[in-house]
């Protein structure tokens, strides 16, 4: 038995959505009890109190979350300021959770720990890897490297950093009864999991192929030798540039196929260098992009529909959707579409849940290595056997 049911309350009140949530989930559960969860709330939530109790409902659950530019269930869709829940109630899959701390310090060594805690609670195979860590005070890249040591590189792992709706000031992230900041929360899936993933962005090249000659983390110096914010100008036009260079992220080819997003957010005219949100590796193929909404809208679609198409199973059991906060003040009032486009190639009655990322965390594609985008609509299906 594998049964994934999901909760969604829009009330401002923390102890009124809670309950909402709770009594939801309970009426789907009917009478299971769920051995794992994930929680997306709302920055001005009390979280502390949300997250007691959900373990007062279901003592020793396995726990993680954070919080969100924006969530989406299949009970209210897209919504602002609220929390969704979904729970996972198995006795075909072990799912446990661990969680790293102080990844300012050492986002490596914390990813490390949060997967050493969630293996010691299972001698099962990790199949499947979420997270949602800090995205202010660490590098999500680094926490992504450190992941991957522990596990191995052919472990998918999906997950999205924790937003504060666009403040940047705090995110918080949960684990248990714990609400966190500067941390790595992670779930571990093992035993009769099916599953499938797909990532899409609706950004399309538009300029050469080029390589990244100088870069430092994620301040790139130059392209092809060239001034980066020549590079840019050189396709763009000034008055472009100068008006939306934001929008026109880099491609970045983990491939000769495909391709990974790094969005721009600075530049400076002294150096000649262009500021990205997330590391860029040096020498890599890149390419800058351009979308238009409707592309935009359409790539939630294309992701969903290739994870479907991979799906090695009959019918999944739950879907995890994470979109960019970019996406979401990119589309602005459009933003519901991007759930509404999904739902249309899903069962009516199948539960999903998931929210708006500072940063997105999947393969590119079915059996590669997992990537940290920017700007991207991450679809996971799962099931069992």
């Amino acid at each position: 038995m594998f049964r994934a049911v999901v909760g969604h309350s829009d009330d401002p009140d923390s102890q009124n959505a809670i309950a909402e949530v709770l009594q939801e989930c309970s009426r789907s559960l009917a009478g299971s009890i769920p051995q794992a969860g994930v929680l997306f709330t709302a920055i001005d939530f009390n979280h502390a109190l949300i997250l007691q109790r959900i373990q007062d409902a279901f003592p020793g659950i396995e726990l993680i979350g954070g919080t969100t530019n924006g969530e989406i269930s299949s009970i209210l869709e897209f919504q602002q300021d609220s929390l969704t829940l979904m729970l996972f109630a198995t006795d075909e899959v072990q799912i446990r959770a661990g969680i790293g701390r102080k990844a300012s310090k050492n986002p490596a060594l914390a990813a490390q720990q949060a997967i050493a805690q969630a293996k010691a609670k299972s001698a099962s195979l990790v199949q499947l890897c979420l997270t949602f860590p800090d995205s202010l005070t660490s590098n999500g890249v680094l926490i992504l490297q450190g992941l991957q040591q522990s596990l191995g590189g052919y472990i998918p792992i999906i997950g999205g950093m924790a937003a504060d709706d666009y403040t940047f000031d705090k995110t918080y992230q949960f684990f248990q009864s714990e609400v966190l900041s500067d941390s790595v929360p992670v779930l571990l899936f093992s035993g009769e999991l099916l599953f499938s993933h797909a990532v899409a962005s609706g950004w399309t090249p538009i300029s050469q192929r080029s390589r990244v000659t100088k870069v430092d983390g994620n301040v790139v110096y130059e392209i092809d030798g060239r001034r980066a914010l020549n590079f840019y100008q050189h396709y763009l036009g000034e008055e472009r540039f100068a008006s939306n260079y934001a929008i026109h992220a880099l491609a970045v080819f983990e491939d000769q196929d495909h391709f990974y997003m790094r969005a721009p957010n600075g530049y400076d005219r002294l150096s000649g260098s262009m500021t990205f949100f997330s590391d860029i590796p040096e020498h890599a193929v890149v390419q800058i992009t351009d979308a238009t909404r409707d592309n935009i809208l359409s790539a939630s679609e294309t992701s969903l529909k290739n994870a479907l198409a991979d799906y090695p199973g009959v019918e999944p059991t739950a879907a995890l959707l994470i979109s960019c906060a970019a996406r979401r003040r990119i589309l602005g009032t459009l933003t519901k579409q991007e759930y509404q486009l999904v739902k249309t190639h899903l069962p009516e009655a199948l539960p999903c849940c998931g929210f708006y990322a500072y940063g997105e965390i999947a393969p590119l594609v079915s059996g590669g290595q997992t990537q940290f985008h920017n700007k991207t609509f991450v679809t996971l299906l799962i099931g069992t056997k």
